[in-house]
Order: C-alpha cells, then structure tokens, then sequence
C-alpha cells in the first residue's frame, strides 16, 4: 500500500509542474443566475506579489444573508471565517474554477451543498468538519434556519496538501487517487467530531495577535497543527461499526452542548441522560462512538483548553480560572492543569507575560 500511494504522490507533482499564473475565482450567485451576490478572484496558489499574507473583511446584508466573513490568505493557504444569520431556508449558486482541498469546520448551525459534476451532496451539522477535495466545483448551497451559521474553512492547494497525506489507511489512499482523478470528494462520506483540541486551535486562529511575518508564521503553524489533528482522528476512527440512531445522535450532542456550557457545574452520567431523554449506558456507549472519550474525559478537556485560553488571553486571577471551570480547590487545578499541559498555570502565566 505504501508503495503504491508514494508513486500517486509521484504522479500529481509531475502532471502539475506547469507555469499556470492564472488567476483563481469564486462566484456566489441567486440559484436563478439572476443576481451575484459575491465574486472573487485570488492570485494562483494563493502566492501574493510580496509574498506577505492579505486580510479582508466583508460585512453586511445581502439575498436574506446578514453577517460577516474575513479572510486571510498566503502562499498554499486560504482561511475564512463566517458568522452570518440566514433567512430560514437560502439558496445559493457557488462556482469556483481551480482545484482546493478545503478543512471545513462547521462551528454551528446546518449546511447541504450539491455538486453537478460528479452529483454529490456534502452535508454538514454543527460541531462536525471533514476535508473535501474539490476540482472546478459547480453546484449549490443550502442552510437553513434563523439560528445563524458559523464555520472555518481552510483552503490548501492540494500538491501542498499531499506533502502531509499520511502513506497508510485506505481511505487516505483513494483521497488521494481521487485527487490524482481530480474527482471531487470527501476524505470520508461520514463526518467527524470537533474535539476540543480542534477547538483551542481554532479560537487561537480567529483571535491570533500577532501581526506581519509573525502572524504569518502563526497561523501557518496553527493550520499544520489543526491538520494534523484531523488526519490522526481520521486515521483512528472506523466509522463502519457505527450504529447510533438519528434521534440518539441528537441527544448526545444536546449533552456535548450542556457540559461544554456549564463547565463549573458538577452533574453526573444520569442527570446528563434524563435531561436529554435518554438512559445512562446509551449516553455512555454512544458518547464514545462519536467524541471518541467518555462523557467526563470530554468535560475535563474542554475544562483544560478553557483553562489555558483564560490564562494565556485573560488577565484574571489563578484562583478565578479555577472557578471558572468547576474546581473550588485551586490546588486540585494546578494538579490538573500540570498533568495536562507539563506546567502548573503560574508558569503559563508568567511565560505569557515576560
């Protein structure tokens, strides 16, 4: 197997050595063609001029859609954030006209977008991502629901990509082959979990303060960190063994929701399952399948990445951290926090500051 997916890798950087300096564009249009509503075009490969990175912003009101968006591209790397409220059901036209492979991130809300060419739906709910190939892709978008919608999407160019592709597991081989194929396609057709490291990262992204070079060097390096961590789920998880209906699939999310809601409350296994209607062994057995960790493994993560968020963006007390997230005993905490990260919060702390 590892012969074979070295010499796709071999196969695509040959058929791409070209001179191609043609632009990269995105169309977002009204189904009925009747009306653009945004159209970009990004210099090949994402390689600007000076080879610095470029930020923009869009805000406003537009076809039902209101909200915001910002970018941030630089050479191999594109990443968008939106947070926007939507009508309850829009639909939009999308058009792109250069081969990407996007890390989709679905922080909240629901999404469905159909391809034309091959005819495929790319379904996404909240607190889900995958990583999607895509070549020239043609089709629409629809959400739903005046709830909002907030997503990360990162686009790679895919001879970058393929350079991190690891040379073992099926699924990563026929990615690849379909990349070879320029099939657009998921990494797998089920997506995955967010886990909370996924989360930390993400937050450091959108709230990164670093400016020039540096934060150019930082969310290059968040984004490898970010994939990477993508891959290794990917690589870990076997979605044919799962079994969990659609309405006990919901319910275990409504419980992600109460505990990474209430990270200073204490509960246990079956207040979480009769809040949501279930029993304690579904909740147990079902929480596994999907986070891959037990119910309180996941609380105690968030609670951890919490932690180190406050103490490295927040200027309030140890002591209050500790609260903050559920310990009344803010020895206990550092205890904790030490055997998470390797250095109690004080050192964080004063890292951060000097």
């Amino acid at each position: 197997m590892q012969g074979r997916l070295n010499e796709s890798r071999y196969t695509y950087a040959r058929s791409n050595k070209n001179n191609d300096t043609r632009n990269m564009k995105v169309k977002l249009h009204t189904q009925d063609l009747q009306e653009l509503v945004f159209e970009k075009n990004y210099p090949r490969n994402y390689l600007t001029e000076d080879g610095n990175l470029i930020e923009q912003e869009y805000s406003g009101e537009v076809m039902g859609i209101h909200g915001h968006y910002r970018e941030v591209f630089m050479e191999n790397i594109r990443i968008g954030y939106g947070d926007m409220i939507f009508r309850p059901q829009v639909e939009l036209g999308f058009e792109s006209d250069f081969e990407t492979v996007e890390m989709h991130f679905l922080l909240s809300g629901a999404s469905t977008t159909f391809s034309q060419e091959p005819p495929q739906e790319f379904r996404f709910e909240a607190n889900q991502h995958n990583i999607i190939y895509a070549n020239g892709f043609r089709g629409k978008v629809n959400f739903w629901g005046n709830k909002g919608l907030k997503f990360l999407e990162i686009n790679l160019v895919p001879s970058f990509f393929i350079k991190y592709l690891p040379d073992q597991g099926n699924q990563f081989y026929q990615f690849l082959k379909n990349i070879n194929n320029q099939q657009t396609s998921y990494i797998n057709a089920q997506s995955y979990s967010i886990t909370p490291p996924m989360h930390f990262i993400i937050r450091e992204i959108l709230h990164c303060s670093h400016e020039g070079i540096f934060k150019k060097m930082f969310l290059e390096a968040k984004v490898m960190e970010l994939l990477m961590l993508q891959l290794e789920q990917i690589s870990k998880t076997s979605h044919t063994t799962r079994s969990i209906s659609s309405s006990n699939r919901e319910k275990i999310y409504a419980v992600k929701d109460i505990i990474s809601k209430n990270l200073e409350s204490h509960t246990t296994l079956n207040n979480l399952a009769r809040q949501v209607g279930t029993n304690e062994f579904t909740l147990k057995k079902g929480f596994k399948e999907i986070f891959g960790t037990t119910v309180f493994g996941y609380w105690n993560e968030l609670k951890m990445e919490r932690a180190k968020h406050m103490l490295l963006h927040e200027d309030i007390p140890i002591n209050m951290v500790s609260e903050k997230i559920g310990y009344k005993n803010p020895q206990h905490f550092t205890t904790a926090f030490k055997r998470k990260y390797g250095v109690v919060p004080s050192e964080l702390k004063k890292n951060k500051a000097g």
